[in-house]
């Protein structure tokens, strides 16, 4: 481990504030994938994603020194990188819709290889439902599940109101449960 990995974020963001390119490369390399991850899941769009990944950064390095709390460094990238994704939504004109009726999946309760499988199995089609959701009701749920913000925060960041949001994360749920009602899994 050479001595750069070893900085803790107090140490990166006063490299970055001194403009050293090696702090900036380490605060990149450090947060970039959990980040790209975070964008993706909100705009599903591979060389989108990794454009506003760029582009947030690019605002990292630029107001690093409006940074207030070290230790809300990965929340404070990660809102940069929300709101980026979630404008340039915008700007595709994606809508925030409405949708309709569901059950619910149960969870499992022991490890076993077959039940992981089909564990597994349950998640990936999971997670193909969520990506043939309207956008709208997709970015909702991306933000709340995925990224854990309160529905009164993303109405926020959508400029939507709360009840909408908890109105599509609630219809949305229901798409995706229906989308996996007619799955058959050997249990």
């Amino acid at each position: 481990m050479t001595p750069i990995e070893k900085q803790n974020d107090q140490q990166l963001i006063a490299m970055c504030q001194a403009n050293n390119d090696l702090g900036f490369s380490e605060l990149y390399r450090k947060y970039a994938k959990r980040i790209y991850n975070s964008i993706h899941r909100i705009v599903s769009h591979t060389g989108e994603a990794e454009d506003i990944l760029q582009e947030t950064f690019l605002t990292v390095f630029k107001e690093i020194d409006r940074l207030s709390n070290v230790a809300s460094l990965e929340s404070w990238i990660k809102r940069i990188a929300i709101n980026k994704a979630i404008s340039h939504l915008r700007k595709r004109k994606i809508q925030f819709a409405e949708i309709d009726s569901v059950d619910v999946i149960e969870a499992e309760k022991e490890y076993d290889p077959v039940e992981n499988e089909i564990f597994e199995s349950k998640v990936e089609d999971v997670r193909k439902s969520i990506d043939f959701l309207p956008q709208g009701y997709k970015t909702v749920v991306c933000l709340y599940l995925f990224e854990n913000i309160p529905q009164e925060e993303i109405a926020s960041m959508l400029g939507i109101s709360h009840n909408t949001v908890r109105t599509q994360y609630h219809r949305a749920k229901k798409k995706i449960l229906l989308s996996l009602r007619d799955k058959i899994y050997h249990e």
